[in-house]
């Protein structure tokens, strides 16, 4: 069996800024070059990535994108997310560079992902090699239209980072959210709609969606089942932290 190997080259504005962000992720430098073009090589593990420096470049209109498939996203986002945590003090959640939370995507296949968009505005798209098994029902059956407003704001969000159009998707159906609304689903649909005021700047409506999550009732089993969101809740409670102090 052939083993074919396909290395990305990425633009950026500067390799040193890139090798910096890369480097706290985890990544080695293999190879670095000033002349006769800005040339960068970085390796972490079985990811490699190459990036070629571009004068003038400019990362808000990056087109950069390419897909890697691991066999544990939640790891590796755990790994990502450490290091960013130990050099920030929290996770970079808005602007460039950030990072996004492992979630799944209808438009993949529910293979869950999350993406890294580095200092040259790349999205560097993180994917299980492998769509995970269906978990057992646990009461709060995944349907209704908040969840599938919730399916279709997360591909408008992360896959085409259409942030604004994400959060248009959520408001109608989180407005008309009532008793019949499976718990979960709210919990999911408000942290992902607070992210979305972060990423937009949009601090006084984060801090209220996360003060509506906190103040919703939820079991042990219903914890369990939402310990990502949650975890992503008090992520973004930093984020909101300096407006709210």
């Amino acid at each position: 069996m052939m083993h074919e190997t396909v290395i990305p080259i990425l633009p950026c504005r500067d390799i040193d800024e890139v090798a910096a962000f890369y480097g706290m992720l985890g990544f080695d430098t293999t190879h670095r070059q000033t002349r006769p073009n800005p040339y960068l090589a970085l390796r972490r593990d079985g990811i490699e990535l190459h990036f070629a420096g571009i004068a003038g470049f400019d990362p808000e209109q990056s087109y950069g994108s390419c897909i890697v498939a691991v066999d544990d996203t939640a790891g590796l986002f755990e790994d990502f997310a450490a290091s960013m945590r130990a050099a920030h003090g929290k996770l970079l959640l808005t602007g460039i560079p950030r990072i996004t939370r492992p979630r799944k995507r209808k438009n993949t296949g529910d293979v869950a992902g999350f993406t890294v968009v580095d200092p040259g505005g790349n999205w560097i798209r993180i994917f299980r090699s492998k769509a995970e098994p269906a978990p057992a029902d646990s009461g709060d059956a995944a349907s209704g239209p908040l969840a599938r407003a919730l399916e279709n704001a997360i591909v408008q969000g992360e896959a085409r980072g259409d942030t604004r159009q994400a959060a248009k998707i959520l408001d109608g159906k989180l407005a008309g959210a009532d008793d019949a609304t499976p718990v979960t689903t709210l919990v999911e649909a408000l942290v992902y709609r607070a992210e979305l005021a972060v990423r937009l700047g949009d601090l006084d409506t984060a801090e209220r969606l996360l003060a509506r999550v906190a103040a919703t009732p939820l079991d042990d089993s219903q914890r369990e089942r939402l310990s990502d969101a949650l975890a992503n809740a008090a992520d973004l409670e930093l984020a909101v932290r300096p407006a709210v102090l």
